[in-house]
């Protein structure tokens, strides 16, 4: 569906594409969230998982973390999270408006984790040019041709780091950080902290989808699958 065009606003309710999706009643953002869950395996989601996990992936116990490569991961996650920043303050979609200084955004905290492992550590920082500066690039273009596809991956990227990258983070840490909280997995309480940024964000996730045909929504879901690719060909580097 890369080519289906991205204009039209309307809400097309005919054939085959009008039977009610899961979560559909609740919000878009419940039909994302039902898509992703399916998405995950059951290692991660026990409740709601149904994938089998990727050949090129292990499971988290079998990890081998060293500090290097969680400063490499650092540095190729901040490259995709200034790429998202970028898109929104873009103004390539009028929707994008919406999700500017929503009180997710990790460059800034990414920023100073990387200067606080160089200095701790001792270690230079990598230049960025692995998965994290493709992902970025991949959503520079995505989000010019497809936002509701971009929106996808917005959705996915922060509110999977919000709930399974913040387990990953603590027990990372805990195998070469000695425990030391990062600042890519804290926010700012001035703004009522995580929970109030998330709650934030997806009454506009649903707000910008009231405008999307269906056949809009679908695409978006449908793009979930490359967003779960291209976030745990990040993730991957720790491993």
């Amino acid at each position: 569906a890369k080519d289906a065009p991205a204009g039209g606003h309307g809400h097309g309710h005919g054939g085959a594409s009008s039977r009610p999706r899961p979560g559909e009643k609740k919000g878009f953002v419940e039909e994302m969230r039902f898509v992703a869950m399916k998405l995950h395996t059951r290692e991660q989601a026990p409740k709601e998982g149904e994938a089998k996990p990727p050949p090129e992936s292990k499971p988290m116990m079998k990890w081998e973390p060293t500090r290097e490569k969680y400063l490499a991961y650092l540095v190729e996650s901040k490259a995709m999270y200034e790429a998202m920043e970028e898109i929104v303050a873009s103004k390539a979609s009028p929707i994008y408006e919406a999700f500017l200084d929503t009180g997710l955004e990790r460059t800034s905290p990414l920023a100073k984790d990387i200067e606080w492992f160089e200095k701790t550590y001792g270690l230079t920082a990598p230049v960025a040019d692995g998965p994290g500066v493709e992902y970025g690039n991949f959503l520079k273009e995505l989000a010019k041709t497809s936002p509701p596809e971009f929106i996808c991956h917005f959705y996915n990227v922060y509110f999977a780091h919000s709930a399974g990258g913040r387990m990953i983070g603590r027990k990372v840490s805990e195998m070469i950080l000695n425990g030391k909280e990062l600042e890519f997995y804290k926010w700012e309480e001035s703004r009522g902290g995580l929970e109030q940024s998330l709650a934030d964000v997806k009454s506009k996730l649903n707000d910008a989808a009231e405008g999307w045909s269906r056949e809009e929504k679908d695409r978006c879901l449908e793009e979930t699958s490359k967003s779960f690719q291209m976030s745990g060909q990040l993730l991957r580097l720790i491993a």
